[in-house]
């Protein structure tokens, strides 16, 4: 996903319907205003941006939104139509938002959703190094050798996983915050250490945190958040 831009003259051109010449004469005589002040050219024009010709607005500025939703289990992480109990059913939006990032679909917690292209890239990017909190509880008791393992990285898939927070909250609980995410990271390396997860709670995503939403619940977040 990524953010929709343009130059100016290119969309002056197709917005109303001049040619290249009639474009560069108009924007070159300051009839064409970005954000209210005059536009040049080649100016790269952003999603937020506003654009008046002659005092008439011909691009509105695109409203971002920013979701936190509680992914219920049993809810799969995509918009794909085709598969049963995807997202865009469980939202029942009118306005098309991306999940930023993934949660299996035995997996509950935290989600991101947006329509801000470099919102999503920042975040889901796995060099970005974002960190994502989870509450694990596993089938057995955990001990302190296992919590070490869980923070200094498990061979997965080839890989050993980066190191993590961990901190035992119970019996057969756990906290954990990872900096990547490959996938089923957080199961892959419990199995791998003789352990089944059976309740896994995304609680954070780098300052956004699920708080007291409930399975099935979202609310708007400002950037500012973040």
């Amino acid at each position: 996903m990524k953010a929709i831009t343009s130059l100016l003259r290119h969309f002056v051109v197709q917005k109303a319907r001049f040619s290249n010449k009639e474009a560069a004469h108009c924007i070159a005589a300051g009839r064409v205003l970005v954000n209210g002040q005059k536009g040049y050219l080649n100016q790269v024009l952003l999603p937020e941006d506003t654009v008046t010709l002659d005092g008439a607005v011909i691009k509105a500025p695109q409203a971002f939104i920013y979701l936190a939703y509680y992914k219920p289990r049993g809810v799969e992480s995509t918009l794909n139509p085709n598969i049963e109990n995807n997202l865009a059913q469980a939202l029942g939006l009118k306005e098309r938002v991306f999940p930023v990032g993934r949660l299996d679909k035995e997996s509950e917690g935290l989600m991101l959703l947006t329509n801000d292209g470099v919102f999503y890239n920042r975040i889901s990017h796995s060099d970005n190094h974002q960190e994502k909190e989870y509450v694990v509880t596993v089938n057995k008791a955990l001990t302190s050798e296992v919590i070490a393992q869980l923070a200094a990285g498990v061979e997965i898939m080839g890989q050993k996983t980066r190191p993590a927070q961990v901190a035992q909250v119970g019996e057969k609980a756990f906290r954990i915050v990872l900096t990547q995410g490959l996938n089923r990271q957080i199961r892959r390396m419990c199995y791998k250490l003789g352990y089944e997860v059976e309740r896994l709670v995304r609680v954070r995503v780098v300052s956004i945190e699920v708080g007291e939403l409930q399975p099935g619940e979202w609310r708007e977040f400002h950037l500012e958040e973040v």
